[in-house]
């Protein structure tokens, strides 16, 4: 009997690369991919953890998949990743009507898996107990969810920096790194395949290599990378602040395809909160961090994320990173209040403000970032960068400069492109302005 599986991908890129990798072994076991979940024989629902909206969102990705398997519009219901990881046998009981459930360590079998369901055999969870252990290379680089010119590349998996509030650590285990020979192969697949934007990702880029050679090995993958034929870019999505060595630099002022962009989330600026948080090692890394770092690197773009309510947060220590942010100028930021994580060290800490506090603190830091942002773009008018277009919105384009990552930093809206543009052409622009972090500009 012919099986096809769809997919409702959730969480993050890296997630969105887990699906990926399913998609491949679906491929080579004959099963065929359905160009949407609705029309699929089996869904498959890929589900984020790491905090509670996004286990709600889970929750409600799975319960209208198995009202569609109800209707008979499917024959069958996987849910796979984080939440399968962390949750297992309860998730049985909280979702009866799934007929399986696979780990973030099992990612191989769901065409074995898929081909049972689909023949209507329930198979319970499939997930190996106790913390991961594997990392997986694509088995088809370019067959790709992204739905642009533009990919990730996961690094590594895995965390080893346990900061108090995080339950990935918990979830997807020690760090540890895929072999370069393979990710400098998958780049150049990519960009063979036309592919014009790869972000690097992993739960933090610059430890790439630390578990294999007892040192990091970022600096020396970029160079190899920067190295593939072909006309794209790269950047780095995600590293621990004190990871950021003068080697990092300098391929970031040398490499030819490097785009000079950090995400580098220091979450708190007060040295209390950060040894609370386990980020004690963080205090002198994130120091006067983005001046430093736009001395090195002329013109790098710096993102950064910054959580609030952690437990124990008085009004001076949120007043402290007030000041941080204001000081900082970050060219983007995101902000998020504690969520209590069963199983981590935070979960049990006493002090936590108030949600509405937290909340308070998140919008009156944002409001911050929203004055520094309307700073910054007035600054950038009038400059002249180089636009990844992505589609055709009527008579513009909807493009991505080198300072805008995928998903978090917005888009540029581009007038004036030559008609015979294509989706993934490069394009010189004039930048004219913006609104929050969505840019417009002109081509030139």
């Amino acid at each position: 009997m012919s099986v096809s599986v769809g997919f409702i991908s959730l969480g993050c890129s890296k997630n969105l690369v887990d699906s990926q990798v399913m998609a491949g072994y679906l491929k080579r076991g004959q099963i065929t991919l359905a160009p949407s979940p609705e029309e699929a024989d089996v869904i498959l629902v890929n589900t984020c953890a790491f905090i509670e909206a996004a286990r709600e969102e889970a929750a409600e990705a799975i319960l209208s998949a198995c009202a569609h398997k109800k209707s008979g519009c499917c024959r069958a219901v996987i849910v796979t990743g984080c939440m399968v990881q962390r949750y297992r046998e309860r998730l049985v009981r909280a979702f009866p009507d799934v007929d399986a459930f696979l780990g973030v360590d099992e990612l191989e079998r769901v065409a074995e898996v898929a081909g049972r369901v689909g023949a209507n055999e329930r198979c319970g969870v499939i997930a190996a107990k106790g913390d991961p252990v594997k990392v997986y290379d694509p088995v088809y680089p370019t067959l790709l969810f992204t739905g642009g010119p533009f990919a990730y590349l996961k690094l590594a998996e895995g965390c080893d920096h346990r900061c108090a509030y995080c339950a990935i650590p918990g979830i997807r285990g020690r760090f540890r790194s895929r072999a370069a020979d393979g990710l400098v192969k998958e780049a150049s697949d990519m960009v063979g395949a036309g592919v014009r934007e790869i972000n690097l990702i992993a739960q933090d880029v610059l430890q790439y290599g630390l578990d294999k050679r007892g040192a990091p090995a970022i600096a020396e993958l970029m160079r190899r990378i920067d190295a593939v034929e072909g006309e794209f870019r790269f950047r780095l999505l995600y590293g621990y602040p004190s990871g950021v060595t003068d080697e990092v630099l300098e391929v970031l002022n040398t490499a030819r395809h490097v785009c000079k962009y950090l995400d580098l989330p220091v979450q708190h600026s007060h040295p209390d909160i950060l040894r609370a948080m386990n980020r004690g090692v963080a205090v002198a890394a994130i120091e006067n961090l983005a001046a430093r770092l736009r001395e090195a690197v002329p013109g790098v773009v710096l993102r950064t994320t910054c959580l609030v309510g952690f437990p124990g947060e008085t009004e001076e220590h949120f007043e402290h990173l007030m000041e941080y942010v204001r000081q900082s100028e970050f060219d983007h930021m995101g902000v998020f209040a504690f969520s209590p994580e069963e199983g981590t060290p935070a979960f049990e800490m006493d002090g936590a403000p108030d949600p509405e506090v937290a909340g308070e603190r998140c919008q009156r830091l944002m409001a911050l970032q929203k004055k520094i942002v309307r700073k910054r773009v007035n600054a950038l008018k009038g400059t002249v960068d180089t636009a990844l277009l992505l589609r055709r919105e009527g008579d513009v384009w909807m493009a991505r400069l080198p300072r805008q990552a995928p998903d978090v930093d917005g888009e540029t809206r581009v007038a004036h492109v030559p008609r015979q543009a294509r989706a993934g052409d490069f394009v010189r622009v004039e930048i004219t302005g913006g609104r929050g972090y969505d840019l417009t500009a002109r081509a030139v």
